[in-house]
């Protein structure tokens, strides 16, 4: 159906962004394709080195998912975050991705993690990097007869702690700033760091440079000020309604700073 009409279908997953969207008339697809009844697309699958969740799984049932607290932390704590729960209960992690809010939590835990996202179409199967995904503000480099079926999400070693950082105005908001970040710990040595931020930039934003502070500097409290600073500075966010520039990339360090301490102290127990 998505190949007949493309360009002007839609999937309808949770409807937790789509349906606002056609309210305030920033969507107006012709046709809609409800994916609700696909059961084959929802549900989380062990595999190993990685966690397999179908497009379709809801944000609620992430939440509260065992397997996804013990084997991947940093997702199920972005997942508490995310709005309020009676939306958490219809939208669905797919239809998150999808959306590409760039103030969402799930497009910055995705790329945190180098999650892979599998992509299909009459076509074929297509499997596509995080790094590769997001293609701006609501956009992704999906194709118009495509649709996102699953993600695979890779399991952090031994020695690996994670945090969610966020600030918003209300609880339930979108975030002003937020940052996922996850390290892995090998004794004082610091094996493996990433950091992505929401809500600065057109879409999810690596924080290279902070992961860089990190690296060289190790799980030290100066390293941390580092990092903070690094990503005030490597961000471009823009000024609108809630926030302005200047506040957005101070809020970014502060939110980075907050993430790594818990996340290191974390990895630390977790050692």
């Amino acid at each position: 159906m998505l190949a007949e009409h493309a360009p002007d279908a839609r999937v309808l997953a949770g409807g937790q962004s789509l349906v606002p969207m056609m309210n305030f008339r920033l969507a107006r697809p012709t046709v809609l394709v409800d994916i609700n009844r696909i059961a084959d697309l929802a549900g989380i699958r062990d595999g190993g080195n990685h966690l397999a969740i179908g497009a379709m799984t809801r944000e609620r049932v992430i939440e509260t998912s065992d397997l996804v607290r013990i084997a991947v932390p940093l997702l199920h704590e972005a997942t508490l975050n995310i709005a309020h729960l009676p939306i958490r209960s219809r939208g669905t992690i797919g239809g998150s991705l999808s959306n590409a809010d760039p103030a969402a939590e799930y497009p910055a835990t995705v790329l945190a993690l180098d999650c892979t996202l599998i992509a299909a179409s009459v076509r074929g199967e297509r499997r596509i990097a995080a790094a590769d995904f997001f293609d701006g503000p609501l956009s992704t480099t999906l194709e118009p007869d495509e649709m996102l079926t699953e993600i695979l999400v890779p399991k952090p070693p031994s020695g690996t702690g994670a945090a969610f950082a966020e600030f918003t105005r209300r609880h339930g908001d979108f975030a002003l700033a937020g940052v996922a970040a996850q390290i892995t710990l090998d004794g004082d040595t610091v094996s493996d760091v990433r950091l992505a931020a929401c809500g600065v930039g057109d879409g999810p934003v690596r924080l290279s440079q902070a992961e860089a502070a990190i690296r060289d500097g190790g799980a030290t409290d100066d390293a941390v000020t580092a990092a903070a600073r690094a990503a005030s500075a490597e961000i471009d966010p823009e000024s609108d309604t809630h926030a302005n520039a200047a506040y957005r990339r101070r809020l970014a360090g502060v939110m980075t700073r907050d993430a790594l301490i818990l996340a290191i102290e974390r990895a630390r127990q977790a050692a």
